[in-house]
């Protein structure tokens, strides 16, 4: 049985150099499902029942997505409003997704350093992904930190080969249960773990 949950919705997959090369590099990892929400929902009709029973099976789920005006696409704001349902994944009785973990893998055209208090966008990613993170909260589950490939717009060939070594990385942490509470909490971005900061290509 699969055990993480990659949902990726990017509008336009076949341009994005970044997004193309981290899919491919976990698609076929085993106990991993990525579940392209723009190839299964041109038409935006999301079928709910659906995506609830794929919730319900995996318990990690990832939103993988590019950041667009500071949030996800649209295909993927909609999943979340339809597919989280009131009394079933928050409210009085809901509860099935309690415990489960959640986090964010986005791509960004900026860089870093554009992404912080003295940077032109003011804020930091992690400040932008905060509706995200409410989100995760009202639903009880464990939000952790967002695995990050920012500077896309001027990424090498050798950085891109180290953001899908790094993406692999956090994936099998993720599957061995590798990641204690107190590693997560001394990083602002999954890519800061030592493990993923320290590969060597």
């Amino acid at each position: 049985m699969s055990k993480i949950l990659v949902l990726f919705a990017h509008p336009t997959y076949e341009h994005s150099r970044v997004n193309q090369a981290l899919i491919e590099s976990i698609s076929k990892k085993k106990g991993v499902i990525v579940h392209d929400l723009y190839e299964k929902y041109a038409d935006f009709n999301i079928d709910v029942k659906y995506e609830q029973e794929l919730l319900l099976k995996h318990p990690i789920v990832i939103w993988h997505h590019p950041l667009y005006w500071y949030s996800c696409p649209p295909l993927m704001k909609q999943w979340i409003d339809m597919v989280l349902e009131y009394n079933w994944a928050y409210g009085p009785n809901g509860n099935v997704l309690k415990g489960k973990k959640i986090m964010n893998a986005i791509t960004t055209g900026g860089s870093r350093e554009v992404y912080c208090t003295e940077g032109s966008n003011n804020y930091t990613i992690n400040t932008f992904l905060k509706p995200f993170e409410q989100t995760a909260t009202l639903c009880g589950m464990d939000y952790l930190p967002p695995f990050s490939v920012m500077g896309t717009n001027l990424i090498t060939d050798e950085e891109l080969i180290e953001a899908t070594q790094q993406y692999n990385v956090a994936i099998d942490l993720l599957l061995q249960e590798q990641l204690s509470d107190n590693d997560l909490e001394q990083c602002e971005y999954l890519n800061d773990l030592p493990e993923l900061k320290d590969i060597e290509l």
